[in-house]
């Protein structure tokens, strides 16, 4: 009989790496500086960006985000990257920097070395996971922009099938919950942050469905530590048009995430309990699917390789975000067509984006043909 304890025991997993073998012909040309240079150079620096909203979950509230931005200049063409560090990452503008101090590019003749670099990055540190990222997101936007194609057309992905994504409404008074709930009109799902008692947690929905029926995706960022308690509040929820729950209960609870999954009416994910690739056959069975956030799995090549595994393992998939620029937003948009859940608001919640990238439409989540990761820095 299956067991998820039984398949993390016994189950071998052949993961299938997507790699781009043959790439596409130039359509245009966008070589940045006539004086091209065949040797790659990381240029970075520290950026804040500033929530339009305090934003407030379980464990802390915020109305800044620190970033570090990095651009890769190569052969005269140019690749934008981002590290995003929300306090609950570990990591900081400086500890993001100092490792970015450390990386040197000069040992690798092309970023198309990419499996090599981000192999040579890992081997730098631990941890640093945004700081990878930032790296990661450079080398794939500089690779596309060579080829003149988008990550989407390159990995062979339908446009035509990205999901809605949701916009976030954090825990706050009834009158602001009011207040932002008319601002994500535009929107067809609306998610909220959930976790710090039943009383708040039910304002915020009560509050919510008075001023609309909009579908409503909920995110407990680990704040229910009884599991029939979360059963009840996941029923509570279905009731009141909630379409998915995101982690309900502490990362590591995952028995009792498993036993609230196989009896829940709504699908659940795991956010917190899914950090990495090697992250992700442990949680067969304890969740419905996985969120992949490419500032926690050092960026686009690893989240590849988590789609292509949860594929494997039938389980469902949701690309999400921490506060962050349309430059990281527009990279993780390059995985939406393979998605069944979006969380891509990010850019949306701060004043100061200075890119120009991926579009929301109606709701849905638009991709075109700016080659790389498909942004303008502004």
């Amino acid at each position: 009989m299956f067991t998820r304890r039984n398949f993390i025991k016994t189950g071998a997993l052949a993961i299938a790496a997507s790699a781009v073998t043959n790439p596409p012909k130039l359509f245009s040309q966008i070589r940045k500086s006539p004086a091209a240079s065949k040797k790659m150079e990381l240029t970075f620096w520290p950026y804040d960006a500033q929530l339009r909203h305090v934003f407030t979950i379980a464990n802390f509230s915020r109305s800044t985000t620190p970033l570090v931005l990095t651009q890769i200049t190569y052969d005269g063409y140019t690749g934008y990257g981002e590290a995003a560090m929300p306090p609950y990452l570990g990591e900081n503008q400086d500890s993001v920097i100092a490792f970015l101090k450390r990386v040197d590019l000069s040992r690798f003749s092309s970023p198309f070395e990419i499996e090599d670099i981000m192999t040579y990055l890992e081997g730098l540190s631990t941890n640093n996971t945004a700081a990878k990222c930032a790296v990661d997101i450079a080398l794939h936007d500089l690779m596309g922009k060579i080829m003149g194609q988008p990550w989407w057309k390159i990995w062979g992905f339908n446009p035509n099938t990205t999901p809605n994504t949701s916009f976030t409404i954090g825990l706050d008074t009834e009158e602001v919950v009011r207040e932002k709930t008319k601002e994500a009109s535009p929107f067809k799902v609306i998610k909220v942050k959930l976790g710090i008692d039943e009383a708040t947690d039910k304002m915020m929905i009560n509050t919510i469905r008075s001023v609309t029926d909009t579908v409503i995706a909920v995110d407990a960022n680990q704040g229910w530590h009884d599991k029939h308690y979360a059963l009840d509040m996941i029923y509570w929820l279905k009731e009141r048009g909630v379409n998915m729950i995101e982690q309900p209960m502490p990362k590591l609870w995952l028995d009792e995430s498993a036993w609230v999954t196989e009896r829940s009416p709504l699908p659940v994910v795991a956010d917190e309990s899914c950090q990495r690739l090697t992250d992700v056959p442990k949680l067969k069975g304890a969740f419905t699917g996985i969120n992949i956030k490419l500032m926690k799995c050092t960026g686009l090549r690893e989240a590849r390789e988590m789609v292509s595994l949860a594929n494997a393992l039938r389980m469902k998939l949701m690309i999400g975000c921490m506060t962050e620029t349309s430059c990281a937003i527009s990279a993780a948009a390059q995985l939406a067509p393979k998605m069944d859940w979006a969380d891509l608001d990010g850019n949306l919640l701060i004043g100061n984006d200075c890119y120009s990238g991926m579009k929301i439409v109606d709701g849905k989540i638009t991709l075109d043909d700016k080659p790389g990761i498909g942004i303008i820095k502004l």
